[in-house]
Protein backbone atom coordinates (compact mmCIF):
# COMPACT_ATOMS: atom_id res chain seq x y z
CA UNK A 1 0.00 0.00 0.00
CA UNK A 2 1.35 3.45 -1.02
CA UNK A 3 1.67 6.04 1.82
CA UNK A 4 1.51 10.12 2.08
CA UNK A 5 4.14 11.36 4.06
CA UNK A 6 5.34 15.00 5.07
CA UNK A 7 8.59 16.77 6.38
CA UNK A 8 10.12 15.73 10.05
CA UNK A 9 12.65 18.65 9.50
CA UNK A 10 13.30 21.66 7.70
CA UNK A 11 15.92 23.88 7.09
CA UNK A 12 15.97 27.83 6.13
CA UNK A 13 18.15 28.12 2.99
CA UNK A 14 18.86 32.08 4.21
CA UNK A 15 18.82 32.22 7.55
CA UNK A 16 19.92 28.27 8.62
CA UNK A 17 17.00 28.04 11.20
CA UNK A 18 16.16 24.66 11.82
CA UNK A 19 12.58 23.37 12.21
CA UNK A 20 11.55 19.95 13.42
CA UNK A 21 8.04 18.51 13.32
CA UNK A 22 6.05 18.30 16.92
CA UNK A 23 3.66 15.41 16.24
CA UNK A 24 2.40 15.76 19.87
CA UNK A 25 1.54 19.23 19.20
CA UNK A 26 0.94 19.48 15.48
CA UNK A 27 3.06 22.09 14.73
CA UNK A 28 6.69 22.89 13.75
CA UNK A 29 8.85 23.91 16.87
CA UNK A 30 12.69 25.05 16.50
CA UNK A 31 15.43 22.74 17.14
CA UNK A 32 18.14 22.23 19.13
CA UNK A 33 21.36 21.55 19.22
CA UNK A 34 24.30 21.36 22.03
CA UNK A 35 21.47 23.21 24.55
CA UNK A 36 21.40 26.28 21.09
CA UNK A 37 18.34 26.80 19.91
CA UNK A 38 18.53 27.19 15.66
CA UNK A 39 16.27 29.85 15.32
CA UNK A 40 18.73 31.78 12.77
CA UNK A 41 17.10 35.22 11.95
CA UNK A 42 13.78 36.32 13.49
CA UNK A 43 13.81 39.06 10.51
CA UNK A 44 14.39 36.38 7.54
CA UNK A 45 11.64 35.19 5.35
CA UNK A 46 12.23 31.44 4.89
CA UNK A 47 13.05 29.78 1.99
CA UNK A 48 12.83 25.84 3.24
CA UNK A 49 14.27 23.51 1.90
CA UNK A 50 11.13 21.70 0.92
CA UNK A 51 10.88 21.75 -2.63
CA UNK A 52 10.30 19.28 -5.62
CA UNK A 53 13.39 17.10 -4.61
CA UNK A 54 11.03 16.07 -2.18
CA UNK A 55 8.85 12.97 -2.37
CA UNK A 56 5.77 12.65 -0.37
CA UNK A 57 4.67 9.55 -1.50
CA UNK A 58 6.04 6.44 -0.08
CA UNK A 59 6.42 2.92 -1.50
Amino acid sequence: MTAIISPRERKCERCGRRDLWEDDDVTWRIAVVDGEKQSGNPHCLHEWDINGTFNPVDS
